[in-house]
């Protein structure tokens, strides 16, 4: 990248020269980088896997959090300096596609917009009204977790875990809860959805609703599953990930 990246805000898990594409993960609420971990594997080496570091947890505990999800894309955006060198696709799941999208977003208006926006497991923006409500007592937080991921029940058992993970978890669904969403200008990237059959916190008619969000072309892929489908169908989304990376090389190495 022409400017150095802010290592406090990004982890690379591969990252080499020969990685012409890089693809940015974003973790969902509550969630950390170390989720995109296994991802190079499932992916071509020439693929670069980085992750959005957020504050307020794993070795950043001590950093304040983030006064709001707009604020968070502010400082996530100005970490990567200027990536021109390089196809950068963003890939957010959850929580982290509206961070992906509003980094996406800063980074178009700067003039190093990403080759292409993965989203997956929400709304966009304009279509966020009527969205439940996440933020609650530490005990309705655990139990809408717990909902989601029943191998997260003996974390919160033990006193010590909950004490270190909750806080981020609590601070995640404030900016989840607080996030205004609303139209947005348009990106000039393609825009590519994923989702699970069964998920409660968005359907497919609403993923489609994606397309509203770019000028280029936007396609969905539903998986099966819940809101974590992403797990057990990890190699199939990155099977397919990997066309979609592969387009986007392809059609950057045609054009003048």
């Amino acid at each position: 990248m022409s400017r150095p990246v802010d290592e406090r805000w990004i982890r690379r898990f591969r990252d080499d020269d020969g990685c012409a594409t890089k693809l940015l993960c974003f973790p969902h609420a509550g969630g950390w980088s170390n989720a995109y971990r296994t991802w190079p594997l499932g992916l071509p080496p020439d693929v670069g896997v980085l992750a959005a570091r957020y504050p307020g947890r794993e070795d950043r505990l001590g950093d304040a959090f983030p006064s709001g999800l707009e604020a968070l894309a502010d400082d996530i955006a100005d970490a990567l300096g200027e990536p021109a060198r390089h196809r950068l696709v963003l890939f957010g799941h959850s929580m982290g596609a509206s961070v992906a999208h509003e980094v996406a977003l800063r980074l178009q208006k700067r003039g190093c917009p990403p080759a292409a926006l993965c989203v997956s497991g929400r709304r966009p923006p304009h279509a966020l009204e009527g969205l439940r409500q996440h933020f609650g007592t530490d005990e309705e937080i655990i139990a809408d977790v717990v909902r989601f991921d029943e191998s997260c029940a003996p974390v919160f058992a033990d006193p010590d875990l909950r004490e270190i993970l909750l806080p981020a978890i609590r601070a995640d669904y404030r900016l989840v809860d607080d996030y205004p969403g609303g139209h947005r200008p348009p990106l000039d990237c393609p825009v590519y959805g994923y989702t699970g059959d069964s998920d409660t916190e968005v359907n497919p008619e609403q993923m489609r609703r994606w397309a509203d969000t770019t000028n280029g072309a936007f396609r969905l892929r539903v998986f099966p599953g819940g809101h974590f489908y992403l797990r057990a169908e990890e190699a199939v989304l990155l099977a397919d990930m990997t066309d979609v990376l592969g387009g986007l090389e392809c059609r950057t190495e045609a054009a003048p």
